[in-house]
């Protein structure tokens, strides 16, 4: 690739993202937006292509736009401390998160177990989803939930 000689379009294509995502990553400051060349179009090169990698790469982790904003801030990679400081973080979410869904995920399997026990006039999965305290999945024993 010729550095310099893609348009929005090809800079969008060559780093899998759209245009319209190209264009709010330069007004959130996240890539430079170029000078205009002859023809009043601007052309992109390979930095961009990899900064916009780099911002997508970041978010499949879970870094939210900010946190990107500070990575790249620290791009170097010299600043150890404030790189772990953000990723610790996000980590510390990440498995808060984790936590929530093995929550949701034995909650529906009780759920479910309850619907398909035949000796209960309703299914407590709507009653469960409309707050409904007495149609709420019933606990089980300790010996059983942590099987």
């Amino acid at each position: 690739m010729d550095d310099g000689q893609l348009t929005i379009a090809g800079v969008a294509r060559t780093a899998g993202v759209g245009v319209e995502t190209v264009r709010y990553y330069e007004r959130r400051g996240l890539i430079a937006q170029p000078k205009k060349s002859l023809g009043s179009y601007r052309r992109y090169g390979s930095d961009h292509v990899g900064r916009i990698r780099f911002v997508k790469r970041a978010q499949e982790l879970g870094f939210t736009l900010d946190e990107v904003e500070s990575l790249l801030k620290l791009e170097d990679g010299t600043d150890r401390r404030s790189i772990q400081k953000i990723a610790a973080e996000r980590l510390q979410q990440v498995r808060g998160r984790i936590a929530d869904l093995r929550r949701i995920e034995r909650t529906l399997a009780h759920l479910l177990e309850d619907c398909r026990d035949r000796g209960t006039p309703q299914c407590p999965i709507i009653g469960a989803i409309a707050g409904s305290p007495s149609l709420q999945a019933p606990r089980r024993n300790a010996r059983r939930e942590r099987g």
